[in-house]
């Protein structure tokens, strides 16, 4: 029994070992841009930064656990 790799999530070419799960430089970086423009954003609710919902969660004063 062969295993098959998944095709590129962008183009569905061949995946390539270094550049995995995509199949070239140039796939993975565009995946890269869509994280970093926000393309990836999931819809929801507007927060309003300055409504304190931070202030209440404690996330303001850094109370941060590991």
């Amino acid at each position: 029994m062969t295993m098959r790799s998944k095709p590129c999530p962008l183009c569905g070419k061949p995946v390539a070992g270094e550049h995995a799960p995509f199949c070239s430089r140039g796939c993975k970086d565009r995946d890269l841009l869509q994280w970093l423009g926000e393309g990836y954003r999931l819809p929801g609710e507007h927060v309003d930064p300055d409504d304190g919902t931070a202030a209440q969660s404690g996330l303001d004063r850094g109370d941060l656990r590991d």
